[in-house]
């Protein structure tokens, strides 16, 4: 995903050269405000912002319009529910869609004690049983997609089917995760942070972000313009005018992403006492594992959630999966909406048999 950042952050510098006069001011604009308007068709479609008391957790969750049948969404780290946000007015269309903030993330608890798969999982399917009040679908990004694993061994009738979307399989864990691009970046960072004795852990993040790494001489400019724009809005995702939607949208949540969260991962503790073989090997539900590409760096660094190999591993456990791959990046849902929700109505229909 982070190369093909940096290569649609490169073809738009080079549009700027063609851009003048009322065309700039539309860029910028379009850089600045996508998300705004993303969540206006949001609302138009139904979705209200609501809170639920699980087990002393709180989960903040976008609703929609009881459209079909219920379908949880769960993020990965970093972003929250409005990463679904292009996914979001089609699903309306099909589902009753209810996306939730992760603990440590967005408007849910930012809770140490919640920060583990278990507890997640656990608190989860409470949610389904109190919130959602019905059998559900259960579609999972990244680390999403590791509870969503939980989820389905362990929901007891009420997780119908379950959309694997690039989970980080058998690459959490000390030391193999010491060589994937999470815990060389966010992991770390959110673990240097909470040492450095810093309060300011959104320019902290954006600082020493491994992504900049890919950016060449362009690397202290845009840097600059982050710490000029943080300063003059403070409390807000930091932004650059001159940079895309999906650039900007990387570092969009993390004033509300809990640093402490990060940690253990660099910890290697989010599965601790977890057994996701003997897991995913239990699962007795129609399942869609969909996973992105993922490259080797010449440091040895795992450019994506999880290898080939151990892609292998997790769909040979699962006995009854679709298994895709694609190149369209980590937030799949994100950058291939369209094609996000075909899945889950792909789904829907194995879960209906």
């Amino acid at each position: 995903m982070w190369q093909q950042i940096a290569i649609g952050i490169g073809f738009a510098f080079l549009a700027l050269v063609a851009l003048a006069g009322g065309a700039a001011i539309a860029y910028v604009a379009n850089n600045l405000h996508y998300f705004d308007r993303q969540m206006r068709a949001v609302r138009r479609a139904g979705y209200l912002e609501k809170t639920v008391e699980v087990n002393g957790g709180s989960v903040a969750y976008l609703e929609g319009p009881n459209s079909g049948p219920a379908l949880l969404l769960i993020h990965g780290q970093m972003v929250d529910k409005y990463s679904y946000a292009k996914a979001l007015p089609e699903l309306a269309k099909r589902f009753h869609v209810f996306a939730v903030d992760c603990y440590g993330h967005g408007g849910s608890s930012h809770d140490p004690s919640k920060y583990s798969n278990t507890a997640q999982g656990e608190d989860l399917l409470a949610f389904i049983k109190t919130a959602i009040g019905e059998r559900a679908l259960v579609s999972g990004h990244s680390s999403g997609g590791i509870v969503c694993a939980w989820l389905a061994a362990n929901g007891s009738g009420w997780v119908r089917g379950v959309l694997f979307e690039d989970p980080p399989f058998f690459t959490l864990g000390r030391p193999r995760t010491e060589s994937t691009w999470n815990w060389v970046d966010l992991a770390s960072n959110a673990h240097s942070f909470l040492e450095s004795g810093e309060s300011d852990w959104p320019l902290y993040c954006v600082e020493h972000s491994r992504l900049w790494s890919f950016f060449g001489k362009a690397k202290d400019r845009l840097l600059r313009q982050a710490r000029s724009y943080h300063a003059g809005h403070p409390g807000e995702p930091i932004r650059w005018a001159w940079l895309p939607p999906l650039m900007n949208e990387v570092y969009r949540a993390i004033p509300q992403y809990d640093p402490r969260f990060g940690d253990v991962f660099y910890r290697g503790a989010w599965e601790k006492g977890y057994d996701l073989e003997a897991a995913l090997g239990s699962i007795r539900l129609p399942c869609i594992y969909e996973k992105s590409e993922a490259k080797i760096g010449a440091d040895g660094i795992l450019m994506g959630a999880t290898s080939d190999v151990e892609a292998a591993r997790a769909r040979d456990l699962i006995k009854d999966v679709a298994f895709y791959t694609d190149d369209k990046g980590h937030s799949w849902h994100c950058l291939a909406p369209r094609d996000f929700v075909r899945r889950l109505l792909e789904l829907n229909g194995h879960a209906g048999r």
